[in-house]
């Protein structure tokens, strides 16, 4: 659409809800509700450092990415069983099809729960067939990708590879998520480099927390397509200007950004500063069920806090479909069902 209908302003709460996007940035175990948290510790028989559900959304007073990482893998222990990995996967699902989300690729972290004696296999097959179901009932499309923690070392992330490997059909990438801090990308160029050799696709979270040479790093040494988050690039005029260029998209998570205390609030988010320097920004929930918000709860937070518009409504849903690892066919239907959306509005 080369020209956009005009939309009212208070048309566009209503416009964010319905129209078509890609969520390309959620971590799927940070999608686990403190509701289904406890259903599933009781169901297995995990013991909880809290003694309700209020109690443990009332500990969510993050003061950086870490404080958010100690509860987040505590949570993660209530997952047992292939049953358990499907059922929270499956509730992200029917929430991203209520929201419109027409393309989600979903992070998970096996490393968290092998560490704990679940089987790769396990993870995988109750993720992947949550994912099945998902395409053939609700039609959604979506894929995993794999991410390496990297507080940990590179042979770790070597050995997550291998027990993967069996389950090479059920995943489409790897990543790099955890505490960016002290572990910059060039501590796993082999195993990245290795996940090229394999065809995989390449994202990895950087600019964050970290400086902005770490999304140079991510671009030169590991050859990511995607950065996660990259926030912090406007700190380096280059790096925008290079950014921008090549086309390397951003998936940004405003209100966890806000929750991690990356800006103090969202008024002073740069999203709309990153779109008017061209660079490929999309907007992504992160961790929704720690971070108060799905995607078009991310959406609404930014639209009512910063001065966007139904132009910049169009660009971030139109950069979602181009930065997913979806095929040229699917990315040409969801810019028309976008295209018809607004015209709804206009």
């Amino acid at each position: 659409m080369t020209t956009l209908p005009r939309i009212d302003r208070d048309r566009l709460p209503a416009l964010l809800e319905a129209m078509p996007k890609a969520e390309l940035h959620i971590h799927i175990e940070g999608s686990l509700e403190p509701e289904l948290m406890f259903r599933l510790a009781e169901r297995n028989g995990v013991a909880l450092p809290y003694p309700s559900v209020e109690a443990l959304r009332a500990a969510y007073a993050f003061k950086d990415l870490q404080s958010f990482l100690d509860i987040y893998y505590a949570g993660a222990s209530v997952l047992r069983t292939e049953q358990d990995f499907h059922d929270m996967a499956w509730a992200y699902l029917v929430k991203a099809a209520q929201e419109h989300v027409v393309r989600a690729e979903i992070f998970f972290d096996p490393q968290t729960h092998t560490a704990r004696g679940v089987e790769m296999g396990t993870v995988v097959a109750g993720l992947s067939g949550a994912l099945e179901r998902a395409r053939r009932e609700l039609g959604v499309s979506c894929d995993l990708i794999l991410c390496f923690l990297r507080h940990l070392s590179e042979e770790d992330a070597f050995q997550t590879l291998e027990q993967a490997l069996p389950y090479r059909d059920r995943f489409i990438g790897v990543g790099l998520d955890s505490s960016e801090r002290g572990h910059p990308p060039e501590k796993f160029a082999r195993v990245f480099a290795r996940c090229r050799e394999l065809g995989l696709h390449l994202v990895a979270h950087a600019g964050e927390e970290g400086p902005p040479e770490y999304i140079r790093s991510a671009l030169d040494v590991l050859h990511v397509e995607r950065i996660d988050h990259g926030v912090r690039c406007v700190e380096d005029p280059a790096l925008v200007r290079r950014l921008a260029e090549q086309r390397v998209p951003l998936t940004v998570c405003p209100l966890s950004n806000v929750k991690l205390c990356v800006f103090s609030r969202m008024e002073d988010h740069n999203l709309g500063q990153l779109l008017a320097r061209g660079l490929v920004a999309t907007v992504n929930s992160d961790d929704p069920a720690y971070f108060g918000g799905y995607l078009n709860q991310n959406f609404q937070a930014c639209f009512e806090a910063l001065p966007l518009d139904a132009t910049h409504a169009w660009q971030l849903a139109s950069h979602s479909f181009e930065a997913s690892f979806a095929d040229a066919a699917d990315k040409r239907r969801w810019h028309e069902r976008l295209a018809e959306t607004f015209e709804q509005f206009a």
